[in-house]
């Protein structure tokens, strides 16, 4: 009998995430099916009760109800209470329990890049959910500086997540230090808006390392830029599949091997547009 699993969000019509779950189906013989939960937030409350009727193995949460969904689960993994936000459901007889793979997927995603955060200085923009679980993983890797770019610092003040970063708006840009590594948690460049970058190409240079956590297109023009300028340059691809697996392993108690998320990640990396 298949097992089915599912992502909880607002618009997943460009969702890469049965691929992902698909492709670990076959590659580990599971019986399960990976179903799209596209709905309203007024609907969001009906969802999680149908959820506990209809019991299935496992649940990924997208923008907007990372936050909103927990009003409504009994129990918050660490990590997910330290960021503020789920992304993982798991029902666990009557009981519904929420973590936060992403986080473990940006872990992945650094480690796999060879990109070291300890003692190192970044500089994030956006202050959605990806940046706090961004800012989140790199304070607990021993960051030693971060900035924040957001279009509404006062806004920003106000959430205790960012209490530990230097905050600052876009048109201070041009004021933005030297620093070890710079990452996109925004929208900006995304398919298909080709032709926007978080920064200016002259600003590249004083950075080490890219990161945007987009994955379509492959490479943005805020990673054309840092390639031209000998930066590493990384999209966030690997995030995607790292939080994947890391919540098959949540569901399911295993532990699931890193040439596993490595064949995944090569196969669609071959699929993603340019």
């Amino acid at each position: 009998m298949s097992e089915l699993y599912g992502l909880l969000g607002e618009k997943l019509s460009h969702s890469v995430s049965p691929q992902i779950h698909s492709m670990l189906f076959n590659k580990l013989s599971m019986k399960g099916y990976y179903h799209l939960f596209e709905l309203k937030s007024e609907d969001l409350r009906a969802a999680m009760e149908g959820f506990k009727v209809i019991k299935p193995r496992g649940i990924n949460v997208t923008i907007p109800y990372k936050i909103q969904v927990m009003q409504f689960l009994d129990e918050v993994s660490k990590e997910a209470k330290d960021i503020g936000a789920v992304n993982t459901l798991k029902f666990e007889g009557n009981k519904t329990i929420g973590y936060n793979t992403d986080y473990f997927g940006i872990g992945m995603l650094f480690n796999k890049n060879d990109i070291r955060v300890e003692n190192k200085k970044a500089t994030i923009f956006g202050n959605g959910g990806v940046a706090v679980t961004m800012v989140q993983y790199l304070l607990n890797s021993g960051i030693s500086e971060l900035t924040v770019v957001t279009r509404n610092v006062s806004k920003l003040k106000k959430n205790s997540k960012f209490n530990s970063c230097k905050l600052i708006s876009y048109d201070e840009i041009d004021g933005i230090k030297e620093s070890d590594i710079v990452v996109n948690c925004t929208p900006i460049g995304m398919y298909p808006n080709l032709n926007n970058s978080i920064i200016e190409k002259k600003h590249i240079s004083k950075f080490e390392s890219a990161v945007d956590m987009i994955y379509n297109p492959k490479k943005t023009l805020f990673l054309k830029y840092a390639e031209e300028a000998g930066l590493k340059a990384v999209n966030g691809l690997y995030m995607l599949v790292g939080q994947g697996i890391a919540a098959q392993e949540i569901w399911n108690d295993i532990k699931i091997p890193k040439i596993i998320i490595d064949e995944i990640y090569d196969e669609l990396e071959k699929g993603v547009e340019n």
